[in-house]
Order: structure tokens, then C-alpha cells, then sequence
């Protein structure tokens, strides 16, 4: 299997993406720890990859809060114990107005998620990666930092840094032995798409299927990436199959990053 006894930490488990990461990566024969501020879905996320035939454990932490972070990388390592990889996929994302328009309090805390949380996740891993004598990381990245939309100004600005401290932590952590890449993720089909799809539709007096096909129109396959298939991307660059793979963007988007 891709990920046969690795442990594997998911950063941001909610009903998207990062839940289909830890389900899948139990699939794959990973021991997964999902980590999320709130409860809500985490039960059920652990479920899932029990089903899967992995095995799985919820903790409950701030990404933004060093203290959590270490107590999440300190119960991979009392479960499973040590710690193989590491996804980064937690973020904020802060209300979609004008960059200009933007609270500074809100432009702070999408820094603090998606740059900070990433930051503090890799000091908590650090010594269990040093000890194995090997590691990965995956950051989650974004096409908006391509091709900006309107509203995502404050959202780009953190994943733009995230993109900077994947190449800067490859630099300084290859001699360690531990690889850093990102993936680029465009539109990933799954109940955020799902709702922002429905909004646009009412906002623009059209139905969703047109709100649809006017998105999957600029992407290569046609169709929105469903967000599981993406997140199966960034599991690939934690497996040995890519262990000469440091510092690298991963384009997962469909082909949307292609000039049309």
C-alpha cells in the first residue's frame, strides 16, 4: 500500500478535503491523527477511516496555539509511535470583500492559520522526523495565487507566504533528510464549492449547473476536481514514491493552471 505503517498527521479536518485525506490515507495503510479545532465532524471522520481499514485518533487542537500543536505530535507518537508526515491543511480564510476592504484582525489571523499553524506543526514534528532521520511535509496551496478572484485577496496573501515557507523549509530541512512540497489546489468539488456554487447561482439570477459549467469551462478535464481525488495528490508526495521530490509545486487543479 502507498502509505503501508506510516503515521501520518491531517492539519484542518473538517467535512472537506482534509476528512477524504485521513480516510484515504488509512485506506492506504497509514495510521492517521486528524486534528481540528472543533469536534464536529471528528467523530465521524475517524469512523471513516476505521472502515477504510486503518486506524485513526482525533485530537482536538489550535494550529495557531504552539502548546496544542506539540500535544497533537506528542499523542501520534504515544498512539502510533512516531510520526512519518505531515499535511498541512488548515486555514482561514477571511471574509470575501475587497483586500482593501479587509479587517486587519482578519487578514492577521488567515497568517496566523495558514503560515503560523504550518510553522508551528513542523517544530512540533521536528523531533520525531529528526529521530527516524526522515520526514515529509505537504502544504496545501491555492490557484488563486495564479489566477486572483475578487474576495480572495486575504486568503492569497497567507497561501502566497506558505508557498514561500515550503521552498525556504526544503532548503533548510533537506539536509535532515525531510522533503517539503505544496499542491495547488483549484476548485475542489465538496460542500464548500458546493455552497459557493449555490450562492453565485442566486447572486446572478442563474441555476448552479450553469454556475458550474461556467468554472469547469476554464479547467482542462472539464469537470470540477472532486476534492478526495486532490487530496490523494498531496498523500502520493508523502509516500516513498516521491522521495526525491523537495521543494516542489504540485499542480492539482484539473489543468486549470493552464493559460486558456
Amino acid at each position: 500500500m502507498l502509505l503501508q505503517d506510516k503515521v501520518v498527521i491531517v492539519t484542518g479536518i473538517g467535512p472537506g478535503m482534509g476528512a477524504k485525506m485521513v480516510r484515504d490515507a488509512a485506506a492506504a495503510g497509514a495510521r492517521v491523527v486528524a486534528m481540528s479545532r472543533s469536534d464536529f465532524v471528528m467523530g465521524d471522520v475517524v469512523k471513516a477511516a476505521t472502515e477504510a481499514g486503518g486506524r485513526a485518533i482525533g485530537v482536538l487542537g489550535d494550529v495557531t496555539k504552539a502548546e496544542d500543536c506539540a500535544r497533537v505530535a506528542a499523542s501520534a507518537v504515544e498512539a502510533f509511535g512516531t510520526i512519518d508526515g505531515l499535511i498541512n491543511s488548515a486555514y482561514y480564510h477571511p471574509p470575501m470583500v475587497p483586500l482593501l476592504d479587509n479587517d486587519a484582525d482578519d487578514l492577521r489571523q488567515a497568517f496566523d492559520v495558514i503560515v503560523g499553524g504550518a510553522l508551528n506543526m513542523t517544530r512540533a514534528v521536528l523531533p520525531a522526523f529528526e529521530a527516524r532521520g526522515k520526514g515529509a511535509i505537504v502544504n496545501i496551496g491555492t490557484m488563486a495565487n495564479r489566477k486572483p478572484m475578487a474576495g480572495e485577496g486575504g486568503y492569497v496573501l497567507a497561501k502566497g507566504a506558505l508557498s514561500s515557507l515550503t521552498r525556504q523549509l526544503a532548503l533548510e530541512l533537506g539536509p535532515k533528510n525531510i522533503r517539503v512540497n505544496m499542491t495547488t489546489m483549484g476548485w475542489l468539488g465538496g460542500p464548500a464549492t458546493d455552497m459557493f456554487f449555490e450562492w453565485r447561482a442566486l447572486s446572478t439570477g442563474r441555476t448552479k449547473e450553469e454556475a458550474v459549467a461556467e468554472a469547469a469551462a476554464r479547467i482542462a478535464l472539464g469537470r470540477i476536481p472532486p476534492d478526495d481525488e486532490c487530496g490523494r495528490a498531496a498523500l502520493m508526495l508523502l509516500s516513498d514514491y516521491a522521495v526525491q521530490v523537495t521543494g516542489a509545486t504540485l499542480d492539482v487543479n484539473g489543468g486549470e493552471y493552464m493559460p486558456a
